[in-house]
């Protein structure tokens, strides 16, 4: 009996023994692939965190950390002040154009640990209602942030709102503009279709696209058309001259972030004096989707808004034709005044 008993302890340490053993190389396996796995995308290689111009890592974690609890009205006004946390007014705004990839662009620029997004449109330039209450209801209106970080909003309406110019340079005559456009006949078929579902969303009837755009009167372009006035773009710009220099202007090309993101994101990184940091690393391709997503560390991911990207109507071809004829000249002016060509037809 006591001979037995030896046996089944010796059984069960070596159980005990082998378990222990595989624990312990279970774990210098799962450090050393920890080890291996650092360097593909170590932390300052994706944002720089050598030189002058660095973004202190702290604004880094508190962006994505304290900075959301802070947004969402979580925080202390003494965690507020303990954080060095404030208000800013935007030192740089995407004013359009509408159905441009304003919304795209606002998140993927957010990527950059030295800019905070403001989540909702303010509309407080091109609202005279949100206008009268002046200029600390607007400050109120944006995200905390650390006082080195770019605060940037986007409202597309600024674009083609006659007063918005004037007041935009009433508060602050060198502020950083973004236009971000598209191909302006793609624009507006795009800018019908949003208008389209939601008024199929409550059941309205809702005329055809082409009933819209051309003047059944004339058979011309109807200019009267929201969505075709919008896509004239050189009309608008030529208002905002009249406060800006065209300097202070950076054209983003809504076309090719959809298809090319990367270089687009660089051209505006240095327009806002930023240092390089958005990589390819922080953009990864959604076949599903159909479009580039957002990769802000190894456990954060985003994609925009599943009504990115709806299916255009089908336009009569002739019809087509007639809008890009009729933008063609507009968009001679606009390439000449900005300094940028597109592959517009």
């Amino acid at each position: 009996m006591l001979f037995k008993q030896q046996v089944l302890l010796k059984q069960k340490l070596l159980v005990l023994g082998s378990l222990a053993i595989g624990s312990l190389l279970y774990l210098v396996a799962r450090v050393g692939s920890l080890d291996r796995l650092q360097p593909l995308c170590p932390i300052d290689g994706r944002f720089g965190l050598h030189g002058q111009d660095d973004i202190p890592l702290r604004a880094i974690q508190f962006k994505r950390g304290l900075l959301h609890e802070f947004r969402k009205g979580n925080a202390s006004k003494e965690q507020i002040r303990l954080h060095s946390l404030v208000q800013q007014i935007p030192k740089a705004i995407i004013i359009g154009v509408r159905k441009g990839g304003t919304r795209a662009l606002l998140e993927m620029l957010n990527l950059h640990p030295a800019v905070v997004k403001a989540s909702q449109e303010i509309h407080f330039f091109d609202n005279d209602e949100n206008y009268a209450k002046g200029i600390e209801w607007y400050r109120k209106k944006m995200p905390f942030s650390y006082p080195h970080q770019i605060t940037i909003e986007k409202s597309p309406a600024y674009f083609i709102t006659e007063e918005v110019p004037e007041r935009i340079y009433k508060m602050n005559s060198s502020i950083k503009l973004l236009i971000i456009v598209r191909e302006p006949t793609t624009r507006a078929i795009s800018d019908y279709t949003q208008v389209l579902e939601g008024k199929e969303r409550k059941n309205k009837t809702y005329y055809k696209f082409e009933k819209l755009a051309i003047d059944p009167n004339t058979c011309e372009v109807n200019t009267k058309y929201k969505a075709v006035r919008t896509s004239i773009y050189t009309k608008h710009l030529e208002r905002w001259l009249k406060y800006f220099p065209i300097e202070q202007f950076h054209i983003v090309d809504g076309d090719r972030l959809i298809t090319e993101p990367l270089p687009e994101l660089q051209l505006v990184e240095k327009f806002l004096n930023l240092p390089p940091r958005i990589s390819q690393y922080n953009l990864y391709f959604n076949a599903t989707r159909g479009f580039y997503c957002l990769r802000f560390n190894i456990v954060f991911n985003k994609c925009l808004a599943g009504s990115k990207g709806r299916i255009h109507p089908e336009v009569d071809s002739s019809v087509i034709t007639k809008l890009r004829k009729f933008f063609h000249p507009f968009n001679q002016k606009f390439y000449q005044i900005t300094g940028r060509t597109f592959n517009w037809p």
